[in-house]
């Protein structure tokens, strides 16, 4: 079976597209999409494949359509089933504008529109409670949501997981990708648009920076004062890029309970390297966003520019200070990180009580972090931290 086949692949010719389409499609089991909303979007694209600004006026299109039902049906006394509208609406508004480069007025709008609509939807969803909130940054503060564990434990503290974007997801693209699953299991979860990532550097300007500990550790500090959560069982995760942050947070913030790596990290610059080399020879990389999004984020100019600042994005020396239980999960035929640089990870890590799950091509998940087959992956994550955080029943 050809490795594509193992993956539902829209567009043969785009991996950025086919990528960016199951981001989309892999949000329905947790409400973040409609698949027959999805695949409108993906018709209309058929004949435009590549064209970055046709991926955003699409999506855009088919948001503020769920949107404004959405809205009709709470004007109408509906709302729960205009909160589902508006959380899909959230979904593909951000969806839509991830390839968007260089930003613009048009694209931040519409990203402000996806915020407001998970923020309004969360107004009449009951369970799970989503709360919006600000931690407080230095001179600013980082925006997040707090998705609070189902049932709350009413006779003492539940734990928590702070959960840390990748180079281009959001905090309302994570809050699909399972979480509704995770506090279920009574665990509350933190999910925080960080320096680099979403809200913070689109309208904060907070570029991504290689010290995560710098803004986990206030994170970690607002997190253990709020009075229904226990400190001792507060665990870190992110995704993608994320599997840096989350080990790097873990290595320098002792405080966290556990650590999550979904998908691995290694030696950023030496990826970014490989891909300019390839985009040089017009060997097109696999990568989910326009390769001028590193840039950006960075708040560089230059491919050169780009690997100086990324010098220091390498877990050689982090990894091993890591005490805290830790699971690191990629897939087999990772298109973005080589198994390789995986290996180099997980067998640094100085954590005792360590796992290395990898997903296969017969099992699925098997693509970068498991994009073919996001449910499988999730569960595995919620089992473990189940048996890491809660306490023996």
């Amino acid at each position: 079976m050809p490795e594509e086949e193992l993956s539902f692949v829209y567009f043969p010719d785009n991996y950025r597209w086919s990528h960016g389409l199951l981001i989309g499609l892999n949000m329905a089991p947790w409400g973040g999409a409609e698949i027959g909303e999805v695949n409108r979007i993906g018709l209309r694209l058929k004949k435009q494949v590549g064209d970055d600004d046709a991926w955003f006026r699409e999506w855009a299109r088919e948001a503020r359509e769920v949107e404004d039902r959405g809205r009709a049906r709470i004007a109408e006394g509906h709302g729960v089933s205009g909160a589902q509208y508006l959380q899909r609406a959230s979904a593909y508004y951000h969806v839509g504008e991830r390839f968007l480069q260089p930003k613009s007025k048009e694209g931040n709008d519409a990203y402000r529109r996806g915020v407001a609509c998970l923020r309004d939807a969360a107004k009449y969803i009951n369970r799970p409670r989503l709360e919006h909130v600000e931690i407080p940054y230095g001179d600013t503060s980082l925006p997040a949501i707090l998705v609070h564990a189902e049932p709350a434990n009413k006779n003492g503290k539940v734990p928590a997981v702070v959960f840390f974007d990748g180079l281009d997801v959001t905090k309302e693209i994570q809050y699909f990708k399972g979480v509704k699953d995770l506090v279920e299991r009574g665990i509350a979860c933190l999910i925080v648009d960080g320096p680099g990532n979403g809200e913070s550097i689109r309208f904060r300007r907070l570029y991504l920076r290689h010290d995560t500990e710098h803004y986990a550790t206030p994170v970690f500090d607002w997190l253990a004062a709020r009075p229904e959560i226990d400190p001792q069982r507060i665990g870190v995760m992110a995704i993608s890029l994320g599997g840096y942050y989350a080990p790097r947070a873990a290595a320098y913030e002792r405080r966290f309970a556990c650590c999550i790596a979904w998908g691995a990290q290694w030696d950023y610059q030496k990826i970014w390297r490989d891909r300019f080399e390839r985009l040089a020879r017009a060997d097109t990389p696999s990568l989910s966003v326009a390769h001028q999004h590193i840039a950006w984020v960075l708040n560089v100019n230059t491919q050169d520019e780009v690997l100086k600042a990324l010098k220091p994005f390498n877990l050689d020396g982090a990894v091993q200070k890591i005490t805290c239980p830790f699971l690191l999960l990629h897939g087999e035929g990772d298109e973005q990180i080589p198994m390789a640089e995986a290996q180099k990870c997980f067998d640094a890590v100085g954590a005792k009580q360590k796992t290395f799950k990898i997903f296969t091509r017969e099992e699925g998940g098997y693509h970068h972090c498991q994009i073919d087959n996001q449910s499988i992956c999730s569960a595995y994550m919620w089992d473990w931290l189940e048996g890491v955080l809660q306490p023996a029943r």
